[in-house]
């Protein structure tokens, strides 16, 4: 991706003469919008000034009584004028075409953007075509935000490509390994992922019935999900990815399995961790015990872990909150870097 440098956004000032950073919310009425409003409602630096539906109509104006003394404001229909000229950056938790459509304009008109939709993640033109044909251009200054990952690119960047929920929980536990050179090349790269239901949207459907969900397992998409392809964009070789969906209301858990050569430890993948996450706070690297999505529900963390057998068999096991680091919490994690300010401000 090409990133270009762009100057601090403009700033607001509260009544205290503080200066804050003006954000907007499209598509806050969604599992993601509503954690966004969460999030933003107590971060420290930033006003947040709409918070929009994903459509157009009166109708679609409402007020979220879960965030309740947390923020006063409602939700307003979707109003593409007043997020270019009141808001410096915006969040788009909205539908794949919206947000193709609205993210170029509102960078056109020099706001910066976070986008949660699939839009803008991939970067070749015809892996873009088949998942994501609505995506016309990419932006300039598009940046993929895996933070921990891309923090550079992340800074510099006009618009952030919010990463998948299965993608971050993959990418995190693979990408290391992949650039250490420990992965062996012919060997298959198998992802086994697990997700609780509000990865599906809040939009109702047959499989997501409680009474369909209920105490039971069941796989999809299989050979045929775009976070498959996102996975292999950040791992460059194909890869083997079959979602699942688990009756729990949030949480991801990636079981992956990859060979490595023959005498390989765990210590030796201890080392590639801790220097590939030195320094950072949202990856937790918890070794042979293996991690559980409990462990990090609730919170902006990546758990990983991993074990290694004499032959190179190697098992990782990676865990996120969908709805935080696989979603919400990341983006404002990739914000918190846009704006030069701490990365962990309003997350723990």
């Amino acid at each position: 991706m090409h990133s270009v440098a762009h100057p601090a956004p403009a700033a607001s000032d509260d009544a205290a003469g503080a200066a804050l950073t003006r954000v907007a919310v499209a598509g806050a009425t969604g599992y993601t919008g509503q954690e966004l409003l969460r999030l933003l409602s107590r971060h420290p630096t930033v006003r947040l000034t709409a918070a929009m539906s994903s459509g157009t109509t009166a109708a679609s104006a409402r007020r979220l009584p879960a965030l309740t003394r947390l923020w006063s404001g409602s939700v307003t229909p979707l109003s593409p004028e007043t997020l270019r000229n009141d808001a410096d950056l915006v969040f788009l938790a909205l539908p794949d075409t919206a947000a193709a459509e609205l993210a170029p304009a509102l960078v056109d008109a020099g706001v910066r953007v976070v986008d949660l939709s699939g839009a803008f993640r991939l970067r070749a033109d015809e892996v873009r075509a088949r998942w994501y044909p609505e995506t016309h251009r990419l932006p300039a200054g598009v940046a993929y935000g895996l933070t921990e990952r891309e923090r550079g690119a992340v800074m510099r960047a006009q618009l952030v490509a919010n990463p998948g929920c299965y993608p971050t929980a993959a990418l995190l536990a693979i990408a290391p390994l992949v650039e250490a050179g420990l992965l062996l090349p012919t060997a298959d790269v198998i992802v086994d992922a697990k997700s609780g239901v509000s990865g599906a949207g809040k939009t109702p459907s047959e499989r997501t019935h409680f009474s369909e969900c209920h105490a039971s397992v069941s796989a999809y998409g299989v050979f045929n999900h775009r976070h498959g392809a996102e996975i292999e964009q950040g791992v460059g070789r194909q890869v083997t990815f079959t979602p699942h969906l688990v009756p729990l209301d949030r949480g991801i858990l990636a079981t992956i399995y990859l060979r490595v050569a023959p005498g390989t430890t765990e210590d030796a993948l201890a080392d590639v961790y801790e220097r590939a996450y030195a320094g950072t706070t949202f990856v937790r690297l918890v070794g042979s015990s293996l991690p559980e999505i409990k462990h990090v529900a609730h919170t902006n963390f990546c758990d990983i872990g991993w074990r290694v057998d004499d032959s190179g068999r190697a098992v990782l096991v990676s865990v996120i909150d969908n709805l935080l680091k696989g979603a919400s919490g990341q983006a404002v994690q990739n914000m918190n870097v846009m704006l030069g300010i701490d990365e962990r401000t309003g997350l723990l």
